[in-house]
């Protein structure tokens, strides 16, 4: 479960991001230099096991920005900044939190499928049962500052550095 939990959530932030690479040139408001628009979906899912029930989400400001660039041996770095808020839904409860998930991060693809997640600012993150034990982290979290997070091509979480502080624990939150 732990894979499959790190595997969707690494396919919904790579889609999201493939998403924004492939948007109009002219949807970057002018940022120029290659930035493409981010496009976020309207509303979407977070799995039950992250925190144990469903979370409903909705963007709320979608001004985000990514930049793609490729290096000689084929590694894929996505540069990720904006303006970006989602609201966050517990529908069994009906509690709601918005948070800020603005980045800036950079998202690196390995030619072995390997991926590294370097946020420096705010982020919200997902993390398997198993790997928010092993880290000692909420499943599901808002954080600010440094984290970086290093996935092996079979969704394997190799490993997680935290400079930088849980904002919100969102599982607690919305339970």
């Amino acid at each position: 479960m732990r894979r499959g939990g790190v595997i969707a959530a690494l396919g919904a932030v790579l889609g999201m991001l493939a998403g924004g690479v492939a948007a109009s040139p002219a949807l970057a408001d002018g940022r120029g230099g290659g930035w493409q628009f981010l496009s976020l979906p309207p509303t979407f899912t977070v799995d039950p096991v992250f925190c144990g029930f469903q979370i409903q989400g909705t963007t709320v400001v979608n001004m985000g920005f990514v930049k793609a660039l490729k290096t000689a041996d084929g590694t894929m770095a996505f540069l990720t900044t904006g303006a970006d808020t989602v609201s966050l839904t517990n529908p069994a409860n009906g509690k709601t939190i918005a948070a800020n998930i603005s980045g800036p991060f950079k998202t690196i693809v390995s030619p072995d499928g390997s991926v590294t997640f370097v946020g420096t600012g705010h982020q919200f993150n997902l993390l398997a049962p198993a790997d928010a034990a092993r880290f000692g982290l909420p499943g599901f979290f808002v954080s600010a500052g440094g984290l970086t997070l290093s996935v092996a091509a079979d969704g394997t979480v190799t490993s997680l550095s935290m400079e930088g502080n849980v904002l919100v624990d969102l599982c607690t939150a919305l339970s």
